[in-house]
């Protein structure tokens, strides 16, 4: 079967670590301000993690802009909209429910909120060039049909990651409202959400770029494994039979 968006991947030859889906929400609101100071900063947020907690306190912070706070605060109510959608059982990877995180995500923030583009876009630093806006329902219907032929949870969560920011479904805020979308489906399946590290941005972004130029997943699969906690003690692409192949994975003790 073809990917969606011709991306080559590898497969994860391990079974992630299964909580609980109670547990790992629970565990993902001990460390919501972590989640939320970690999401805005990948964004140039000025706001420190202090001031982050703060502010989700419900204080504002003197000396901001009304901006980068309007960041901190749609970042605090799409996290919390995601896991109420999981605790109630009504997450899905829908378009609908895309939209209404989306919207969350970027409100005020992007030319529009809540609905796909119906316009190009372009992405600094690559010559990649996203699909045309009329192509992007398809696409998703091809993406939701690829990932239930996944079985392993964790490869699926992160695919539809990968595939969202490829597709660049909206004008603004993909990585962020497809980053919700693969935490839905880990917290559903009773897996820890992931988080990439604010300290972590810039191998995140050299990474994404490579992503975009090349469509192979594979450098970006490994780092996400690394940030969940599987450590990867050998790794290599072997391509076999049209199939991209990631070997000798294991977990943490």
């Amino acid at each position: 079967m073809n990917t969606p968006l011709n991306i080559q991947h590898g497969h994860l030859n391990f079974q992630p670590r299964l909580i609980g889906k109670e547990k790992a929400c629970f565990r993902l609101m001990k460390l919501f301000p972590q989640f939320v100071f970690d999401i805005a900063k990948l964004e140039g947020s000025p706001y420190t993690f202090p001031q982050v907690q703060t502010l989700l306190e419900g204080i504002t912070i003197g000396g901001k802009r009304l901006e980068d706070q309007q960041l901190i605060l749609n970042q605090r109510d799409s996290l919390q909209r995601l896991l109420r959608l999981v605790k109630k059982y009504k997450f899905m990877i829908t378009k609908d429910i895309f939209c209404q995180l989306h919207e969350l995500v970027v409100y005020e923030e992007a030319l529009t909120w809540g609905k796909f583009r119906d316009g190009s876009v372009s992405i600094a630093g690559t010559d990649y060039s996203p699909p045309e806006s009329m192509q992007l329902d398809h696409i998703f219907g091809e993406i939701v049909n690829y990932l239930q032929t996944i079985q392993n949870p964790l490869e699926s969560a992160m695919l539809f990651f990968l595939m969202g920011s490829l597709a660049q479904f909206f004008f603004d805020g993909n990585k962020r409202t497809s980053r919700l979308m693969m935490n839905g489906l880990l917290l559903s399946s009773g897996i820890d959400a992931i988080s990439i590290p604010a300290k972590k941005k810039l191998a995140f972004n050299k990474k994404m770029l490579a992503f975009y130029n090349t469509r192979n997943a594979n450098d970006l699969l490994k780092f996400l494994c690394s940030i969940a906690g599987y450590r990867i003690k050998k790794y290599k692409n072997n391509y076999i039979n049209g199939e991209w192949l990631m070997v000798n994975v294991t977990t943490q003790p």
